[in-house]
């Protein structure tokens, strides 16, 4: 299976946190701390990826994503 890598971006809200990847459009989840919205972005993320696939879309490159990540 391929692997994409994209831009995700998270940010204190109400509660808790916010966390969106821009490069997909409408990929936005929540969670109380930043290791939930991680995890709940890492499988927003997933899903949206495979629902592009499977409707025969082509699914998004990131160019603003570095081939290093520091990200964990």
């Amino acid at each position: 299976m391929k692997t994409y890598t994209f831009r995700a971006i998270i940010e204190p809200d109400e509660g808790g946190y916010h966390g969106y990847v821009p490069a997909l459009r409408g990929c936005h989840t929540c969670g109380d701390t930043i290791e939930e919205t991680k995890k709940n972005l890492r499988e927003a993320t997933q899903c949206y990826v495979e629902s592009l696939l499977l409707d025969g879309e082509k699914v998004p490159i990131d160019e603003s994503v570095n081939a290093r990540s520091d990200f964990v």
